[in-house]
């Protein structure tokens, strides 16, 4: 018997609701236990959405804007989608001297997305990073784990097209 994509996606969601469950149950009469169950909530999810934060909020005994504060106060929190391939594309110093802006005007206009932002097809979140620490590499991105050096516009763009 074959599963259908809505049948698989109402079951991811059920998984989710109830690893949400357990969560919050482990946690609800914990104080100070906002930030992980934060992060271990965009775990679940991807992000944390409104509808989210104000479940978490009830559960903790925390106003919303307590919580929504913390996650807008912590860059690691994400209150919108992100893409399957996140793309850090580095402007320091030494990647800024040797094109990195560059590499980044190539990635923008190729997905159509500015820094922070994601495709539609929620694909790829494109984002800015100070430094990567690969200076000797500059300039430098990161797909996901994956840190790729020696970037020129086109080897930029070669990289993200290998993505699934």
């Amino acid at each position: 018997m074959e599963v259908s994509s809505l049948d698989k996606d109402l079951l991811q969601e059920k998984d989710r609701q109830l690893k949400l469950e357990e969560l919050l149950t482990k946690y609800q009469n914990t104080p100070g236990a906002l930030i992980p169950v934060l992060q271990q909530a965009q775990e679940i999810y991807g992000y944390l959405s409104p509808e989210l934060i104000r479940t978490i909020s009830s559960r903790l005994r925390i106003p919303a804007s307590r919580t929504y504060g913390v996650a807008t106060f912590y860059s690691q929190f994400h209150l919108q989608p992100r893409g399957r391939h996140i793309i850090k594309v580095c402007q320091g110093t030494a990647c800024h001297v040797r094109g990195g802006s560059k590499v980044m005007e190539a990635l923008k206009s190729y997905l159509g997305v500015g820094a922070g932002e994601t495709t539609a097809d929620l694909k790829f979140t494109l984002e800015t990073v100070a430094c990567l620490g690969a200076c000797g590499l500059a300039p430098v991105m990161m797909i996901n784990d994956q840190t790729e050096g020696q970037l020129t516009p086109a080897k930029a763009l070669q990289k993200i097209k290998s993505c699934d």
